[in-house]
């Protein structure tokens, strides 16, 4: 101001008349001020950083209190208030270094010590809980986070994203939807908080709008790794699912095979969608003929959605292509029970309970050793074969177990040695003559009372009499 003041003097005794304008130019009106505009103070800064922390505006907190601190060293009150808020933001060791300058200056402060051994609480709870998750220990991950770093640190964003993926590993897509939604809140293009939230919503199946958030991001920031990775997965994925579906109804069902395999090895952690997709496999493999394949997949989709009653029918039909047949009756049974109206099912259930019982009635075929194409002279030949091995003269060793195997022969010759009856014996019928259908169990070539047989050996002698039908070698 001297300086100014001395100047004018020199002018006006020289006595030369400048217009004021002109003097504003030589003279601006910061030289001819006492001082330069005064800042606010360190007292102010801190007052109103203050009310920006009761509005949780940190970042424009954190320039206050930085402002405040320069202005004054030794403000203690700013240190402590910018250790609180660097703790809220989980930035631990800037936040420590603060409350023990603070502690400096105001040694004994039990408030702030609290605060600082929070503040370790919390620092070791993130650490803790970043350990149990490479470990796989998501639950108790999930509880040092929710229960330790979010109440010390609960603007700590770092934490709240670290939740979602904990949710998502626990597959609760719904909490990690509602968690994105508070951060996305505050911030709608948190990138993180987008892919976190596109991958909850891919997860339920929701792929449209999976896809609409992936797409936000993308547009954001066009190369972010994980972002295209997520897209693009899912435009494969169902590009994938629409071929083998397609290839499916066309009747193309050996490419559908291959289209469901490859849609299924895209996300095998993708179950809300992969249960159909083992479905529609088990389906195309029952049409193929490929019933230990398609149980397999329709028990996959079962142990995803035990539920699913079209899978508990076709694992029911691939039953019936493998001969499970006690199996095949469960599953249809129980699918009936769930559908009582639903015909189709009911006949499949009639279908499994024929063939179990038929299942479990004996193969005269087998037992004769013929086809069941054979001629009725094959027949012959074969029961005279057998006969004659297994008569109980000539097995004197084992007489009870000749008994019985000749039993059987003969009862198996008496059902196909009848037109009528193997012609009913082939449809699955019973057969019930005098005790002796379906198992023959009532049989009894060596009982009295009906017509006398004799069997002659070769080279005489020997021979074996019983009462029952007639034959005679």
């Amino acid at each position: 101001m001297k300086t100014v003041v001395a100047k004018l003097k020199i002018l006006g005794s020289a006595g030369v008349f400048l217009p004021l304008l002109l003097i504003l130019h030589l003279f601006p009106l910061s030289a001819v001020s006492s001082h330069e505009s005064k800042p606010d103070d360190a007292v102010t800064l801190l007052r109103r950083a203050s009310e920006t922390i009761k509005l949780k505006q940190y970042g424009e907190a954190l320039g206050l209190l930085n402002a405040a601190i320069e202005a004054d060293k030794v403000l203690s009150e700013a240190y402590w208030q910018r250790a609180s808020v660097l703790r809220q933001l989980c930035r631990y060791e800037e936040s420590k270094e603060n409350y023990r300058t603070f502690l400096e200056l105001k040694p004994g402060t039990s408030a702030a010590e609290k605060e600082l051994s929070q503040l370790l609480q919390a620092q070791n709870g993130l650490e803790a809980a970043y350990s149990l998750f490479e470990l796989g220990e998501f639950s108790k991950a999930l509880d040092y986070i929710s229960k330790v770093v979010l109440v010390f640190s609960p603007s700590c964003l770092k934490a709240k994203l670290f939740k979602v993926k904990l949710l998502l590993a626990l597959k609760d897509y719904s909490g990690a939807i509602s968690e994105t939604g508070y951060i996305l809140k505050e911030d709608e293009n948190n990138l993180e908080a987008l892919l976190l939230r596109g991958r909850a919503y891919y997860y339920l199946s929701d792929h449209d709008v999976a896809s609409r958030h992936f797409q936000k991001g993308l547009r954001l920031d066009p190369e972010h790794n994980e972002l295209k990775k997520a897209y693009f997965g899912l435009k494969n994925l169902l590009k994938k699912t629409k071929s083998a579906e397609d290839n499916a109804a066309k009747g193309k069902l050996r490419m559908a095979v291959e289209d469901y395999t490859a849609a299924l090895a895209l996300d095998p952690n993708h179950s809300a969608h992969n249960v159909h997709l083992y479905l529609g496999l088990c389906k195309v493999l029952v049409k193929l003929g490929r019933g230990k394949d398609a149980v397999n997949s329709c028990t996959e989709a079962l142990d995803i959605d035990e539920e699913l009653d079209e899978a508990l029918v076709q694992r029911g039909e691939a039953k019936l292509l493998v001969e499970d047949w006690e199996g095949a009756v469960n599953d249809l049974k129980a699918a009936a029970q769930k559908s009582p109206q639903d015909m189709s099912i009911r006949e499949s259930l009639m279908r499994a309970e024929k063939s179990l019982k038929l299942s479990k009635r004996k193969d005269w075929y087998k037992i004769l050793g013929v086809s069941n194409t054979a001629s009725i002279a094959e027949i012959k030949r074969a029961y005279k074969k057998l006969a004659l091995q297994w008569h109980p003269d000539k097995n004197v060793e084992n007489r009870e177990e000749a008994e019985a195997m000749f039993r059987e022969i003969a009862a198996a010759y008496e059902v196909l040695g009848d037109d009528d009856k193997r012609v009913r014996y082939d449809r699955g019928e019973d057969i019930d003559d005098n005790g002796m259908g379906g198992g023959g169990g009532g049989f009894n070539p060596f009982g009295g009372g009906g017509q006398q047989y004799t069997f002659h050996f070769e080279g005489g002698g020997g021979g074996f009499q019983g009462g029952g039908f007639g034959f005679n070698f």
